[in-house]
């Protein structure tokens, strides 16, 4: 088998958030990649967070010429290939989308053309994962964001997560002073916490916006509200703060998700910086990169659960791995999935059932994708 094509789309998907009386106009972008066998089997990856078109041209520009006419079976030889044609010198960033990106796909191939499901190949630990629901985005006001939380309770989810920061850092230009942030977030998670009641974990997240002193003052605050865990709370998950907010919170502290390569993650393991790893396969490397941080983890005895969205990419490997943990449904996240893939599975009561098709078991409308492809790209995309 040889690899024929290899293509990619970038896509800036506009959604529509229509919940608790609240609609809301946004985008994510994605960059879908395919590589084409000389047996006719189509492989499908994707990544995002990122500069969709940067990602694209990488892809065609650079790593395409060194896939044509490999054997798409022999995964570890072209993420070598792959890891010391874009990033000789452990860059991270859109050298580790990209790898990510074809990663996937060859993975897919890999799958399809041995009759398994993915999660069945990378191990078949289980044949269900659990999966919580981030639904408390920085658009709802205080009382909408309440009254989402209990929406999705309704719907069956035990598990959620709230975005908090609200990109503080970033945002400073604006200017907000990052002690009214956090004054409101403060009162955000307590009326989440109020409108959810004890039984139900709940998560927040700082997309990496704020720093040291601003995170442990909201820490502080929040921890009597029974926080499972405080996802990327300071900017560039910076080891020696992590591991200095850990002393200052009882908080369990994750990271990871938009980390790039296995060191990253080496670092925070030996440092004792996270408590939860959260390597995403659409972003750190693929599956390959990503069953090999899971070993550093179950190493250091650290769980590891999805961050950073695109749950049905990432099911496969918490499925597949008896390290396997939570999956994100990330609400904005999966309205754009929905626009793109057919065969999606649904959660029910908080778990995501795995398919038995071979390969991912969903794949790209194909005319969607066109018509998507029509629309303008954006700059500067991030997490919702």
């Amino acid at each position: 088998m040889k690899i024929v094509r290899v293509a990619a789309t970038p896509l800036n998907v506009p959604i529509t958030v229509d919940l608790v009386g609240l609609r809301r106009e946004t985008a994510l972008s994605v960059c879908l990649t395919e590589i084409e066998t000389d047996t006719g089997i189509i492989g499908h990856g994707m990544t995002a967070i990122t500069e969709e078109e940067v990602i694209a041209a990488i892809v065609r520009e650079v790593a395409a010429p060194a896939l044509l006419g490999a054997d798409p079976l022999r995964t570890e030889q072209l993420w070598e290939r792959l890891y010391w044609l874009l990033s000789p010198r452990g860059q991270t960033g859109y050298a580790s989308h990209a790898i990510a990106a074809l990663d996937i796909a060859l993975w897919d191939i890999k799958a399809q053309a041995l009759g398994l499901p993915l999660w069945r190949l990378l191990g078949g630990a289980r044949a269900r994962v659990p999966v919580y629901a981030t639904f408390g985005f920085g658009f709802f006001e205080r009382d909408q964001l309440a009254e989402a939380a209990r929406l999705w309770v309704a719907r069956g989810f035990r598990r959620l997560k709230m975005t908090v920061g609200n990109h503080a850092l970033a945002r400073r230009d604006e200017p907000r002073p990052l002690d009214e942030v956090i004054d409101e977030d403060i009162r955000r998670v307590a009326a989440v916490r109020d409108a959810v009641g004890p039984e139900v974990q709940l998560y927040v997240d700082a997309n990496c916006g704020l720093d040291l002193f601003h995170a442990a003052r909201l820490a502080r605050a929040i921890e009597d509200m029974d926080i499972t865990f405080f996802e990327e709370p300071i900017t560039q998950n910076d080891v020696p703060s992590m591991v200095e907010l850990k002393r200052r919170t009882r908080i369990p502290l994750a990271a990871g998700q938009n980390e790039g390569l296995a060191f990253r993650f080496r670092d925070l393991l030996a440092q004792r910086a996270a408590d939860v790893l959260q390597p995403n396969v659409a972003i750190s490397g693929g599956f390959s990169q990503c069953v090999k941080i899971a070993g550093l983890a179950q190493a250091f005895n650290v769980p590891i659960d999805n961050g950073g969205a695109w749950p049905f990419h990432n099911m496969h490997l918490h499925a597949g791995l008896a390290n396997g943990g939570l999956v994100e449904y990330h609400y904005v996240a999966v309205l754009v999935l929905m626009q793109i893939f057919d065969g999606l599975p649904e959660p029910a009561d908080g778990w995501l059932d795995l398919p038995d098709t071979p390969g991912l078991g969903f794949a790209p409308n194909a005319a969607r994708v066109r018509e998507l492809a029509k629309l303008p790209t954006s700059h500067g995309k991030g997490k919702a």
